[in-house]
Parts: C-alpha cells; structure tokens; sequence
C-alpha cells in the first residue's frame, strides 16, 4: 500500500487543488485511514476470538470498490478463516463511504489515533 505523501500534498494544495472532494488532496488519506481501521478491528476481533478459545486467524483480503466523496477507491478489507469478522467502519456489501464517517476518520487522525 502506498503511503500517504504529505509534501507532495502540501505542494498540490499551494498549487490551488481542492482539499476534498473526487481527485482531492485528501482521498488517498481517507483510503489509508480506512484500511488501517480495518486492520485494526480484524486485530481486535482475531485477539477475541483467541481470548474465547476459538482457533481463527487472519486470511488475506477481499477487494471493493468504494465511493466516497473524495471519489473511488479500491478498499482492501481483510477477512478471517472462519468468516465471522463483520467490520463496522465499511460494513460487508457497503459500497460508499458518506461525509460523515470520512469527518470521523480526519477527526481521529487528527487526535494522533492513527
């Protein structure tokens, strides 16, 4: 996955682009920040299923397209053996991201919870 290029972010917005919207400075930031999530609630879901003795574990990605106000994406959520992971910041079947959770996402980057 490629990181997120703050300079050239910085530079993009002095050159007078658009902060939100499709093509904006900010929509490789919200696809980083969404898949990071996920991560993090397949490692929570993973360490439950551990701490209750069931045996699952992490077993590669499914891919989606995403569309957001910040335009489309292709989203890498993860999945486990057992198929019982539901993420909740993109749920299964979910194909758009709407203002708010993307406000949520730039909100809790922004406290330092990346």
């Amino acid at each position: 996955m490629e990181k997120f290029n703050f300079d050239k972010a910085v530079k993009d917005l002095l050159a007078g682009k658009k902060i939100g919207g499709k093509d904006g400075v900010l929509a490789p930031l919200i696809k980083e920040l969404v898949e990071a999530a996920l991560e993090a609630e397949i490692e929570s879901h993973i360490a439950d299923e551990v701490l209750e003795g069931k045996r699952n574990r992490r077993n590669g990605y499914n891919r989606k397209t995403v569309k957001s106000t910040s335009g489309e994406f292709e989203l890498a959520t993860p999945r486990d053996r057992e198929g019982r992971f539901e993420p909740q910041i993109v749920k299964k079947h979910q194909t758009t991201i709407s203002d708010e959770i993307e406000e949520k996402i730039l909100s809790l980057y922004a406290l330092g919870m990346s």
